[in-house]
């Protein structure tokens, strides 16, 4: 399971995050770069008392095959250039733990050998988390649901492929893997207990890599933050005092924002049906149903706002794929937070405890 939606800052410009919506025929491209530079062409110093107090500097790339950045306000460029270094050492030392698309990565070793011994303190915590949600959500949210993601991605990048989807029988199978009370924790070792199974924490762990990202760069002193890696998260206001600006995409029309969320010391997580789409007519999607093994509608988005993205990235997802009627009591049980649903004929409703 893995998240995507879509964000603009003030200025209307849009960075994603998520797997992004990409055929599924198509190399994720995972090159990095790094601008620090004005937001915009002739964006001025922001003056306080008549001298040059901070501009915004950014970075932008990629974590976990979704686009990512980290946009921050100082005047000193080297100083931002250190921090954002460090954080992108910090990131790059994360996705040797939890990237399905690196075959040295913890998770991959584990679902490779169905056990990983001496498993990172990250990928312990992380699990024991995604563990915990699966247990709230009734398993509206399981982090084993691997096996029948991989079921429709060999099925949709096939050479002859069938547009009616996988087979139901193939489907049960896949589903029979599922379960994640098959993930056993025995101090530093994680093992599965059924032969075949598999993990995703990307519904997750771009929460957690964005505050751990974000950890960093607050280390280095800096205070006016959105960080983004899958998730945003905003820290304090923008020099100015203004809140941060997160748009939620139209899941109809993903290069345009539906409604927006003033946010100060908050993260955002988004999941989408539409982030991924297996298929030309867009009815199979990466958002997969634990239960069924049938896939989430293209069009319904669900946002979650909560106080880091480690406790927003996965809940989206949880809500999403939970009955309505159901999805009151799991935000009761995560603490009170607030969601907002945004269906296909694009009604925009809050949900909340």
């Amino acid at each position: 399971m893995c998240e995507q939606g879509q964000f603009w800052d003030e200025m209307q410009t849009p960075f994603a995050w998520g797997e992004g919506k990409v055929s599924m025929k198509v190399q994720i491209t995972r090159r990095r770069l790094i601008t620090v530079a004005a937001a915009a062409a002739g964006l001025p110093l922001l003056m306080t008392a008549g001298r040059a107090q901070a501009r915004l500097i950014t970075w932008e790339g990629t974590t976990l095959g979704a686009p990512s950045t980290i946009q921050l306000y100082h005047r000193d460029e080297a100083k931002a250039r250190a921090a954002i270094d460090a954080a992108l050492a910090e990131l790059a030392r994360l996705e040797t733990i939890f990237s399905v698309y690196r075959a040295d990565s913890a998770i991959s070793a584990l679902n490779r050998d169905g056990k990983l011994d001496n498993a990172p303190a990250e990928f312990q915590e992380m699990l024991a988390h995604a563990l915990g949600l699966a247990e709230m959500s009734g398993g509206a949210y399981d982090p084993t649901v691997q096996p029948v993601w991989q079921l429709y991605f060999r099925h949709f990048t096939a050479a002859n492929v069938d547009p009616a989807g996988p087979s139901a029988r193939d489907i049960d199978a896949a589903r029979a893997l599922v379960g994640f009370r098959n993930v056993a924790m025995d101090g530093n070792s994680v093992a599965f207990t059924k032969p075949g199974m598999g993990l995703t924490l990307n519904s997750g762990a771009q929460g957690y890599i964005t505050d751990k990202v974000a950890a960093v760069l607050r280390s280095h002193g800096f205070e006016n933050i959105l960080v983004d890696m899958g998730e945003p998260r905003a820290f304090n206001t923008k020099p100015d005092g203004s809140a941060w600006r997160i748009g939620i995409a139209n899941p109809a029309d993903t290069s345009q924002a539906i409604t927006f969320l003033d946010v100060v010391d908050k993260a955002v997580s988004t999941s989408g049906g539409y982030g991924t789409i297996f298929d030309n007519d867009g009815k199979f999607t990466h958002l997969i149903d634990p239960k069924t093994g049938l896939t989430a509608p293209a069009m319904v988005g669900m946002t979650v706002v909560a106080e880091t993205a480690t406790r927003a990235d996965g809940l989206s997802t949880a809500l999403l794929l939970t009955p309505p009627d159901r999805r009151q009591a799991l935000l009761r049980a995560a603490g009170g937070l607030m969601a907002i649903e945004v269906t296909p004929e694009g009604v925009v409703s809050k949900v909340e405890a």
